[in-house]
């Protein structure tokens, strides 16, 4: 234990890393949104075809949000945390993304 830290301090869980500063990132899901309406317009404009990949895509996204949900987790943010975000109740997010993963 180093010289200053006290023992208590030991106990306490672990707090939350914070979002690092990438501008990147804001740019980065409005991209990704204009891409995902480019598409949908593109299905919508008479390809049947089309319309099966659009529901995979969507498939693929909500795969995403529970790995982005439990990498939060793991980063230390609470269920309530992640919730707020979401729009849903602590219960809810931790029932729907906290289970046997």
């Amino acid at each position: 234990m180093h010289p200053t830290q006290h023992p208590a301090a030991t106990h306490r869980p672990p707090r939350p890393r914070r979002r690092r500063d990438v501008v990147e990132t804001d740019e980065f899901g409005c991209f990704v949104r204009r891409i995902i309406t480019a598409y949908a317009r593109r299905v919508a404009d008479c390809d049947i075809e089309a319309l099966t990949d659009l529901v995979r895509l969507a498939d693929e996204v909500d795969t995403a949000i529970g790995q982005a949900v439990t990498g939060l987790h793991n980063c230390g943010y609470s269920w309530a945390d992640i919730a707020t975000r979401l729009g849903i109740t602590r219960q809810s997010a931790h029932e729907r993304f906290g289970g046997a993963r």
